[in-house]
C-alpha cells in the first residue's frame, strides 16, 4: 500500500481515468446525484493524493488552494476535495490513511485547511473541526448567505493558521456546481 502525491499536470492519463472511475463508483449512491464533472473540475490545479494498493487504485483526495474569508480576512486555504475510496475497500481504515497525507501537505503549505461534507464525525477523528458561524458566498455582485451549508464546513488549523473563532463569519469565492 502506498500513496503518490502528484500535482495535476503530473496525472497521467491512466491516472485520470482511474481516479473519475473510483470517484464515479464512489459516489454512485451519492444523494446529490453522483459524482459531476463540475465536481471534477473542482478537484484539479492542485495536489492529488493517490492510494493504491499492488498498483490498483484504491483512494483519491485533492486538495486545492483557495482564499476563504474569516470575518472578512482572506486566509490561504488547503481545501479538500473528492475524497473517495474504493467502495468494496471502506471502513477498513484506508480513508484516515489517505487523510493523514492530506493533513501534513496541508498542515506544512497552507494556513487553514477547508472541507465541506456530510461525514462530520470522520473528519473530526481527524483533528476537522466544524465551523460554527454563518457560511457565505462571495460573488460578483456581493456576498450572499449559503445557510444551507451551516454546520458542514469543517476546517483545520495548521502551525500557521492565525487566530480563529470558530463562530465568525466565513466565506468562500462563488464557482460553478456547489461552491462550497
Amino acid at each position: 500500500m502506498k500513496i503518490r502525491a502528484l500535482t495535476t499536470a503530473e496525472l497521467s492519463p491512466a491516472d485520470v481515468g482511474a481516479i473519475r472511475d473510483l470517484l464515479t463508483a464512489a459516489f454512485a449512491e451519492d444523494e446529490h446525484g453522483g459524482f459531476t464533472e463540475d465536481d471534477w473540475q473542482r478537484s484539479i490545479g492542485g495536489t492529488h493524493f493517490l492510494l493504491e494498493d499492488a498498483g490498483r487504485l484504491v483512494g483519491h483526495a485533492s486538495v486545492v488552494e483557495r482564499d476563504l474569508y474569516v470575518d472578512g480576512h482572506p486566509i490561504r486555504t488547503g481545501y479538500v476535495e473528492a475524497v473517495a475510496i474504493e467502495p468494496s475497500r471502506q471502513r477498513q481504515g484506508l480513508g484516515s490513511r489517505l487523510m493523514d497525507a492530506v493533513n501534513a501537505h496541508v498542515d506544512a503549505g497552507f494556513d487553514l485547511g477547508g472541507l465541506g461534507t456530510g461525514s462530520q464525525p470522520f473528519y473530526e477523528r481527524l483533528g476537522w473541526q466544524i465551523w460554527q458561524g454563518p457560511t457565505s458566498v462571495r460573488t460578483a455582485t456581493g456576498t450572499v448567505p449559503s445557510s444551507e451549508e451551516d454546520g458542514y464546513i469543517l476546517v483545520r488549523r495548521t502551525p500557521s493558521s492565525p487566530p480563529l473563532r470558530l463562530t465568525d463569519p466565513i466565506s468562500c469565492e462563488w464557482r460553478p456546481g456547489d461552491a462550497w
